[in-house]
């Protein structure tokens, strides 16, 4: 479901109970689109998440901590200067659109109370924060819009503060039969529950489809061809959906079909009677929960877009080279021959007359002693013909061993950048980032500063840890410096190592204190190896493990690669059941010693 006008109707009322009188303590931005206020209302803390983020914006109570720049951006220094230790005086929702006025009462230079508005404009790729003084003047916001970006609206420092152009849709909360008929009158060439959500602000489609499920109307059926009576019983199920809005009836919920997650609402739907309900006791715990994989997932790809498109360049050079080397090698697969060449030539040079372009000539080298026809250089003598084939295939030998050596320091480079490929899909927060930039870095893919001594990258991330169902500890490696330090530096001999056969993926530990691990165990590090591997989406995955003892690292050898003896392989699926009930028992806090 979108963050429709229900679902922020929803989370105001919980907001005016909440936080409405409180002060705002801190300012936080931990994203360029992302705000959070820190509150002290009623003598108890909280975090208000207002986030503009193009996929995902919204609004929230929030008690997952995020990550801060060093360096707080130019937006939030205007918060702080405005609003911090403001107090929050009203939270509006105009005209039921999705957008959020939240009113705050804050002093000046001068000493004196002034009243500051903080907009959330919740508007998929268009939504930003604002922030406005008492005359409706812009003082700052999240996204600057300049008429270049748009002829319609500017959003800039010092513009007046204007509402997003209007779709002429009408305020749901005056539905009206009146009203209501205009509506499904100005939108009969659409389906009814689509004239439903575009002729009314804060509607979504599974909420209009919902009204019409209400009515016992096919939702897909043309506006224009429905009958009077099925006019009035949407007219009704529409005005018992906002009858619950404005007496704030709302019953947050997840729906989950088979253990995944469909959608949440805000109240109870009966397009989805037949599924399975997760109750929230709050809309902002229901979201927090919704988003919280989501939000990640966005955020880590919006800050490692660069490093993918870097390492796919390298990876489709090192492919494109390959196909060269393999087009060298066709060419000269028939070396043998030449030397065969030479040396019947050699063998029979009396027999050959200069002036001759091909002889037959018999292969004594051969059991069958059959006849080979051999192409001469009529120009050349017999002895200077045999010494051009031998110089040909002495190129041929020569070439070989370049294309050998090349091959295999291509193939080595293209297996190491899929590993650090698969790195970037398990980064989790902006440590683990800065740590591939490093390593990159220092592999020479990534150019470093102008001679300067490189950036510390702050406190190391720790590898993924979790417990297996005998109760022994599983640790996972995110990139390879991670992957080097667990098997080479944190294991001990006894202590088990996984890895996905001949796929890139990470190091996995399972530390044994010694015992002989039981199956299930080993089941299920194997499985976390599949999981966090190029694999992951694969069935039947070969993972090979046997003790650290028998894993070792050559010299030079690039991070992450090793090589091991007396392995043993388990095939796994990583299947969502399984890996479930493993990844619940992450504990990212754990420290491996």
């Amino acid at each position: 479901m979108a963050f429709d006008g229900i679902m922020i109707r929803s989370i105001i009322d919980e907001l005016n109970d909440k936080i409405v009188g409180g002060r705002i303590d801190k300012v936080y931005q931990p994203e360029s689109d992302e705000i959070i206020l820190g509150i002290r209302s009623f003598g108890v803390g909280c975090k208000l998440l207002l986030t503009a983020n193009p996929s995902h914006p919204r609004l929230q109570l929030t008690e997952r901590s995020r990550e801060n720049p060093p360096e707080p951006p130019l937006f939030c220094m205007v918060l702080r200067k405005h609003i911090q230790s403001g107090k929050i005086l009203e939270i509006t929702q105009p005209s039921f659109e999705r957008i959020v006025n939240i009113k705050i009462e804050a002093l000046n230079e001068m000493g004196d109370y002034t009243i500051k508005t903080l907009v959330l404009e919740i508007m998929g790729r268009h939504s930003n924060l604002i922030l406005i003084d008492e005359n409706n003047t812009i003082l700052e916001c999240a996204r600057h819009v300049s008429f270049d970006k748009s002829s319609v609206r500017q959003v800039l420092p010092g513009k007046e503060y204007v509402l997003p152009p209007s779709q002429d849709k009408t305020d749901t909360l005056t539905l009206d039969e009146n009203n209501f008929a205009k509506v499904l009158a100005a939108n009969q060439s659409d389906k009814a529950f689509a004239a439903i959500y575009k002729g009314f602000t804060g509607i979504s489609p599974v909420i209009a489809d919902e009204i019409c499920h209400n009515a016992d109307v096919a939702s897909e059926k043309p506006a224009g061809t429905l009958t009077e009576n099925e006019k009035a019983r949407i007219y009704r199920a529409f005005s018992d959906i906002v009858e619950k809005i404005k007496n704030s009836d709302f019953k947050p919920q997840m729906v989950i079909n088979d253990d995944k997650i469909v959608d949440f609402v805000p109240f109870d739907l009966n397009i989805f009677k037949l599924l399975q309900k997760r109750i929230y006791d709050t809309p902002s715990k229901l979201t927090e929960d919704y988003y919280a994989t989501r939000d990640l997932v966005y955020r880590m790809n919006q800050k490692t877009h660069d490093l993918r498109r870097l390492i796919t360049q390298n990876i489709e050079r090192c492919v494109k080279k390959r196909s060269i080397q393999q087009k060298e090698l066709r060419s000269i697969e028939n070396r043998e021959q030449l030397k065969l060449c030479g040396e019947l030539i050699t063998a029979n040079i009396y027999a050959i007359k200069q002036g001759m372009t091909t002889v037959k000539l018999q292969n004594y080298y051969s059991e069958e002693q059959e006849f080979v026809e051999v192409e001469l250089d009529g120009s050349l003598t017999p002895a200077e013909n045999a010494q051009k084939y031998f110089k040909r295939y002495n190129k041929a030998k020569r070439t070989l061993a370049a294309l050998e050596e090349q091959t295999a320091a291509n193939d080595e480079e293209l297996a190491y950048l899929e590993t650090v490929l698969n790195s970037v899909n398990n980064c989790e927060n902006e440590q683990d980032i800065k740590e591939i930039r490093k390593e990159l870095r220092d592999q020479g893919y990534i150019k470093k500063d102008g001679g300067k001594k490189d950036r510390k990258t702050g406190k190391k991330s720790a590898p993924l840890h979790f417990v297996s169902s005998d109760g022994f500890d599983i640790f996972v490696g995110k990139n390879n410096t991670q992957n080097d330090e667990l098997t080479l530096k944190t294991a001990h001999s006894t202590d088990i190592w996984f890895h996905t056969k001949n796929i890139p993926g990470s190091h996995v530990i399972v530390i044994s204190r010694g015992m002989d691990v039981p199956d299930a165990t080993l089941t299920e590090a194997a499985t976390l190896a599949a999981y966090y591997s190029k694999a992951q989406e694969s069935s039947m995955v070969p993972v090979d493990y046997t003790p650290r003892k028998n894993v070792h690292k050559p010299n030079g050898a690039k991070p992450g690669f090793v090589i091991f003896t007396h392995q043993k392989t388990l095939a796994v699926t990583p299947d969502e059941t399984q890996l479930k009930k493993i990844l619940a028992q992450e504990n990212p806090h754990t420290q491996c010693n």
